[in-house]
């Protein structure tokens, strides 16, 4: 009998989750809905430096909708972050990670009123959020609005909610042109009402790429009219507002030192972990998503990160009487962190080696897509010392017209300094079923360990953060 769970599936494959994921069919990772270009990926990244981006957050995302009379002590339960100060009109990174103290993903985190919050982010944390609430009993209710699909194929979507983000240098020009006059000060990661047009609107300070912006929202219905007022007040503003497509918006944490992807460590462990993946289905992300990148382990484990290696051990509420995994972070921090999160810059030279043997007759070297390489759900590329000594993994990379290189976003040793030169694996040494790969050899691409956020804006400009203290 076929498996219904992702418990039964790693039974049918002999309790190795690694052999699911890395020949996974679901092919390249979608950023749906949003047209690729709307006039080219490069422009459109430069112009979150230069002027002024329209990011279209509208449907890669999930939402989950928390509330209930328990739904802050059901949130600061199952994430990391203190909640003593989460007052109304804030905004937190929400950080849950399993009871060993391994990252399952995140979310930002508004709260709307004293019982209701929203969450947006990826799957794995809606995910565990849905079935935490079922397994604890708690009095909460949840409600799901899942990202739209990846191929629609002409269909109508609908959302509960728009999502749009306006950043760069010139994007006050445009909030004080559709509010009428001068918006409120807002503090970052803090929320407040402005105009846009005959609408009031919710507003998060915030800044995916490292420039100063604001993302908005409202009801999915409003979302024409949102638009177009938007794109007049910056032409009576006398701004170039670009938007951007779902090409480049991918890139934008490759300055500001994101990490948008870690595997979710639930593949291991027994209660909380077990039920929870004896409750996923064949079909959802956890089952269905894809490692790629030239590091292959049969230990699963070997691909999970903690808050401490990614820079989130900021976020913990430590004073808080309990929450999933506190012990296992304890005993963690008790130990020293073994890895850190660095960004690799990668060596010139190679990275055109690799593109010319696509002109070359034979087998040429993995096709380095621009401006996204990532081919699958979660990377892992190996980063080694010249005498091949494995160091850190390459997590997600991708290539900034505004650095004029390729970046990647990933985890080394401790002792690996800013400025090493170490050597990036490129490419995977089997040959798997993901449809998302073709034939190739490997690559060796040698990358220098730089600051995380690259973005010198991003590091000196945001407020206080695991950015700024990085």
């Amino acid at each position: 009998m076929a498996a219904t769970s992702l418990e039964g599936l790693i039974a049918e494959h002999g309790g190795n989750p690694v052999d699911i994921l890395r020949n996974s069919k679901i092919g390249m990772y979608v950023y749906p809905v949003v047209a690729p270009e709307f006039s080219n990926w490069r422009s459109e990244q430069n112009a979150w430096r230069d002027s002024a981006v329209l990011f279209d957050q509208s449907h890669h995302m999930d939402e989950v909708i928390v509330e209930g009379p328990q739904a802050t002590e059901f949130l600061a339960y199952h994430g990391i972050n203190a909640f003593g100060n989460f007052d109304l009109n804030r905004a937190k990174h929400y950080v849950p990670v399993t009871p060993a103290g391994h990252v399952i993903g995140d979310h930002i985190i508004f709260r709307e009123r004293e019982d209701k919050y929203i969450l947006v982010g990826r799957a794995p944390t809606s995910n565990w959020l849905m079935f935490a609430a079922s397994y604890g009993k708690w009095n909460v209710r949840l409600r799901y609005d899942p990202r739209s699909p990846s191929r629609p194929e002409g269909e109508r979507v609908l959302r509960e909610h728009y999502r749009f983000q306006i950043q760069g240098p010139e994007a006050g020009k445009i909030f004080e042109k559709m509010n009428g006059g001068p918006i409120p000060d807002i503090k970052f990661f803090h929320v407040d009402w402005i105009n846009i047009g005959s609408k009031k609107v919710q507003a998060l300070r915030h800044g995916m790429s490292g420039a100063p912006g604001l993302e908005i929202w409202g009801p999915y219905k409003d979302k024409d009219y949102i638009h177009s007022t938007i794109m007049q007040a910056a032409r009576d503003a006398g701004v170039n507002l670009v938007q951007c497509g779902s090409r480049a918006y991918s890139t934008n944490t490759l300055e500001s030192g994101w990490i948008p992807s870690p595997l979710p460590g639930i593949y291991t462990g027994d209660g909380m972990t077990k039920a929870f993946r004896e409750w996923v289905g064949v079909d959802m992300y956890e089952s269905a998503g894809a490692i790629g990148g030239s590091f292959v382990s049969d230990n699963i484990e070997d691909y999970y990160v903690n808050p401490f290696e990614i820079g989130y051990d900021f976020y913990i509420g430590w004073k808080k009487d309990d929450f999933v995994g506190k012990a296992a972070l304890e005993k963690i921090k008790a130990e020293g962190p073994k890895r850190k999160k660095v960004t690799f810059e990668w060596n010139r030279d190679d990275v055109l080696k690799v593109i010319a043997s696509s002109f070359e007759q034979g087998t040429p070297y993995k096709w380095i897509d621009f401006p996204q390489p990532n081919y699958a759900s979660s990377s892992a590329d190996m980063v080694c010392k010249e005498d091949g000594t494995m160091v850190g993994m390459s997590m997600f990379n991708g290539y900034s017209f505004n650095e004029r290189c390729l970046l990647s976003l990933g985890v080394v040793s401790t002792d690996v300094q800013i400025g090493d030169v170490l050597t990036l694996k490129w490419g995977e040494p089997e040959t798997t079923g993901k449809t998302s790969t073709e034939p190739h050899k490997q690559a060796d691409i040698r990358v220098r360990v730089s600051p995380t956020p690259y973005s010198a804006e991003a590091r000196t400009n945001y407020a206080d953060s695991w950015r700024t203290r990085s």
